[in-house]
């Protein structure tokens, strides 16, 4: 295994800060592509537009890695996992996008980011990683600012803020079984199959919500009209496709080159981005129990990242609450191995 803690600290720095440059572009396109989403639940359903994106994404991640070649797969005996993983992923942006007619946007993102204190939990409890007095410090702040950001005492608390936090359980789910891949896939291949496995896994799911809700106006965004919807705005739904598929090639270049634990508390600048364009495409100004609990889930977060950068440079073993990139519908693992970097770093795309 590579020294991580020399490694990370012999990291020229204009790698570092190409890695910095390609989170903060990622984090702009998965925004606008969240935002373009939000404004196409009044036309689409929620099971069309998670397909969609998934079609487009496997689309260009397939000849991409044919291209690249190995160590990049089309076929893999790990595609049991991946199944599963893709099943879940499709489960959770369901609920974090059914959520969008009800709340706003700052809202929904601020609930969702209590996915790495999930992911340190489910982490503790499954992979029996040692969380510690200042994680666990760290965890119960985060968690307060979750329950602030919900605000279930006030008047106007619906069942409808449990599913972005349903979402970031599922999200939280599917890194830890990224965790249990490790080394034994690279990025492509693990998005390759995610989200090919959503696609797939998003149509039966979605039925079936479809004939639980009913003809319920209220839940239009969740009526299977797949085959009437798909007829008409290619245009729309191709590029918001290519935006998405472009974040995740953006943040697996940023992985590549410059070390987790130094750019992934820079995935946080998404909150604000998300803040921005809720505000000025749909009027949406987040209350003050959202702000004052989104600064506390972004305190835990970076705080934990922090405590990670200390256990990289003290040689320990990394948890993945720092490695795993928790920005909304990316399916990258927890960690790009060194292996990885060296393969795809002369032909990764630009």
């Amino acid at each position: 295994m590579t020294d991580l803690s020399q490694s990370q600290s012999s990291e020229p720095p204009t790698r570092v800060v190409h890695g910095i440059l390609c989170v903060e572009v990622a984090m702009l396109f998965y925004a606008v592509q969240d935002t373009v989403m939000k404004s196409l639940l009044d036309s689409y359903s929620v099971w069309m537009l998670i397909f969609f994106r998934a079609l487009v994404s496997v689309l260009i991640l397939t000849p991409l890695i044919l291209w690249l070649g190995a160590p990049h797969r089309i076929l893999t005996p790990l595609w049991k996992i991946h199944a599963l993983r893709g099943s879940l992923f499709a489960i959770a942006f369901s609920l974090f996008y059914t959520a969008f007619p009800f709340m706003g946007l700052a809202e929904v993102v601020t609930i969702f980011f209590s996915a790495p204190l999930i992911t340190a939990l489910l982490a503790a409890v499954w992979l029996k990683e040692t969380i510690g007095w200042h994680r666990a410090g760290a965890l119960a702040v985060g968690f307060a600012g979750i329950l602030i950001a919900m605000n279930p005492t006030g008047n106007t608390f619906t069942w409808v803020a449990l599913l972005p936090l349903g979402c970031a359980l599922f999200y939280a789910i599917t890194q830890v079984l990224a965790r249990k891949i490790g080394e034994r896939e690279t990025t492509l291949t693990v998005g390759l199959h995610t989200l090919f496995f959503s696609g797939v896994c998003v149509l039966p799911f979605g039925y079936a919500v479809s004939q639980i809700v009913g003809p319920n106006p209220e839940f239009q965004h969740l009526q299977f009209e797949f085959f009437t919807q798909i007829t008409t705005g290619w245009g729309v739904l191709l590029m918001m496709g290519c935006v998405g598929m472009m974040g995740y090639l953006l943040l697996s270049r940023a992985y590549q080159v410059a070390p987790a634990s130094m750019i992934a508390p820079f995935d946080y600048t998404y909150v604000p981005i998300a803040v921005a364009l809720g505000y000025f495409f749909f009027d949406e100004v987040p209350p003050l129990s959202t702000i004052i609990g989104m600064s506390l889930i972004i305190l835990s977060g970076l705080y934990l990242g922090y405590r990670e950068v200390r256990a990289v440079r003290r040689g320990a073993a990394i948890p993945p609450t720092a490695d795993v990139v928790f920005s909304p519908s990316n399916p990258l693992p927890p960690q790009i191995p060194e292996a990885e970097m060296t393969f795809t770093s002369v032909r990764a795309p630009k």
